[in-house]
């Protein structure tokens, strides 16, 4: 329904928060390309609330950027 308003999440962050959250994880898979890590681990690896590191993990691989294989998260293109 249109103009239908939901209460805002208190784990929403800005865009600007949000866009530099991506990309701090996105870096640190970057620089460490065999990384594997599962959701639990990412949560405590990345110091993010869980619905937060789960909507990260999302994104990025819905960006075609992640991937998950046998529940961790790796690079797209690193070697199983």
């Amino acid at each position: 329904m249109l103009g239908h308003w939901k209460p805002r999440s208190p784990n929403r962050l800005t865009d600007r928060e949000w866009h530099a959250t991506v990309l701090r994880v996105r870096g640190e898979f970057q620089e460490m390309p065999c990384l594997r890590v599962s959701a639990a681990q990412a949560r405590a690896l990345f110091g993010l609330a869980d619905p937060l590191s789960a909507w990260v993990l999302s994104r990025l691989t819905g960006d075609g950027f992640l991937e998950c294989r046998k529940g961790e998260y790796v690079r797209r293109n690193a070697q199983p």
